[in-house]
């Protein structure tokens, strides 16, 4: 197997992690991913090897979603997700999946810049340079974002404890 598809491969949990974090809904971000996989695979030349596999993958999947996002409009979600009864009757499972609710619903309430942002730096863990870059913002911009969305999501935390 090649370079490329070696280091594509093991960024598949990354990119589906990301793809969650954009779309709240994970049928929307297995989609997602699958369509930054076949995009990256069609613009595979224009990759440069020795740069950031991950931050192109990223601002392919970030522009994929726009597309996505300005063609149709969601309804919000009514319905608890088919796997919330997964892991029921496990020890502390009740209490993980209620803190991992209210972190999920702090981050579906920020706005999508707001949760562009921290989804890149504070859950990726790329540099704030990196995921300027990613989002084609001033790194300026994305400190302020990254700001606002942590005191929101603090703020929204606070409350549901």
């Amino acid at each position: 197997m090649a370079a490329f598809e070696q280091e594509l491969l093991a960024l598949l949990p990354r990119l589906r992690r990301f793809a969650r974090s954009l779309t709240h809904d994970a049928a929307d971000a297995d989609d997602l991913a699958q369509v930054t996989i076949e995009k990256a695979l069609l613009a595979r030349s224009s990759w440069q090897p020795g740069t950031r596999l991950d931050s192109w993958m990223y601002r392919i999947m970030r522009n994929a979603w726009i597309d996505t996002a300005r063609t149709r409009r969601r309804a919000s979600e009514t319905f608890i997700a088919e796997d919330a009864g997964m892991g029921v009757g496990a020890p502390g499972a009740a209490e993980a999946h209620v803190a991992l609710t209210e972190v999920e619903a702090a981050m579906r309430a920020l706005p999508d810049e707001q949760r562009e942002a921290v989804a890149l730096v504070l859950v990726e863990g790329l540099a704030y340079k990196e995921a300027a870059e990613i989002l084609d913002i001033p790194m300026g911009t994305l400190t302020s974002r990254l700001v606002r969305g942590r005191q929101a999501l603090m703020a929204r935390l606070g409350e549901a404890a």
